[in-house]
């Protein structure tokens, strides 16, 4: 294998989630990993964090299986990197995990179909519910961010605030653990299982280049 897979620290990941990733914003991060070349240079970022939304922990496998529930939030490599290797590291990174429940998105909004949880072999549940969301004029901050800030009587009020309609994104769901442990998450999966969307993918402008740096041993 000519890469190597290894846990970093979050805020190595800051410039690219800040600058190279398309939603410019650092999520929740309890688990990073980087993409490291033979050179030990770095060739890209994982995080894995809780997902902003309660419902959706206690939706997935019942209340009493929410604090497995976490999100592959963020997944951002270099342009130009030999075939498969994307799904190298993400295959990689769920070898080195604890027990948990993963929930990721691909975002119709970017023409994502999701097809490196294809490769890695997640489940599909359908796409996200339609729902509406808070914008903040010349702001990137997520909805929940403005809404823990804000009480939603100002933001209504207030003309730099305005309600968009969030994009539906392609939910897929991946279980971490033994194959007792596995099996019984199954058997309380609340979502319905679905055949893997296709179509054309549409690559965005990613051709930022990140400050790396060598592995430190």
């Amino acid at each position: 294998m000519s890469y190597n897979v290894k846990s970093i620290k979050s805020f190595e990941c800051n410039d690219w989630l800040l600058n190279k990733h398309y939603a410019k914003r650092i999520p929740s991060i309890s688990f990073s990993f980087g993409l490291y070349d033979l050179k030990n240079i770095l060739q890209g970022v994982c995080t894995i964090g809780k997902p902003p939304s309660p419902a959706l922990c206690d939706g997935i496998c019942g209340k009493e299986n929410s604090k497995y529930v976490y999100e592959l939030n963020r997944l951002c490599v270099n342009e130009g990197l030999p075939k498969n290797t994307l799904s190298m590291f993400v295959g990689k990174i769920l070898t080195l995990l604890p027990k948990m429940i993963l929930v990721s998105y691909a975002d119709t909004s970017q023409n994502h179909n999701g097809y490196i949880y294809q490769a890695t072999n997640w489940l599909y549940s359908g796409l996200s519910d339609k729902r509406t969301e808070w914008r903040k004029k010349n702001s990137n901050l997520h909805s929940k961010t403005l809404c823990d800030k804000y009480t939603t009587d100002y933001m209504k009020s207030n003309d730099n605030f305005h309600m968009i309609e969030r994009p539906r994104k392609h939910r897929y769901i991946y279980f971490v653990g033994s194959k007792n442990d596995k099996k019984f998450f199954l058997k309380q999966l609340n979502y319905e299982m679905h055949d893997y969307p296709k179509g054309k993918n549409k690559r965005y402008d990613a051709s930022y280049k990140p400050n790396v740096q060598g592995l430190l041993f």
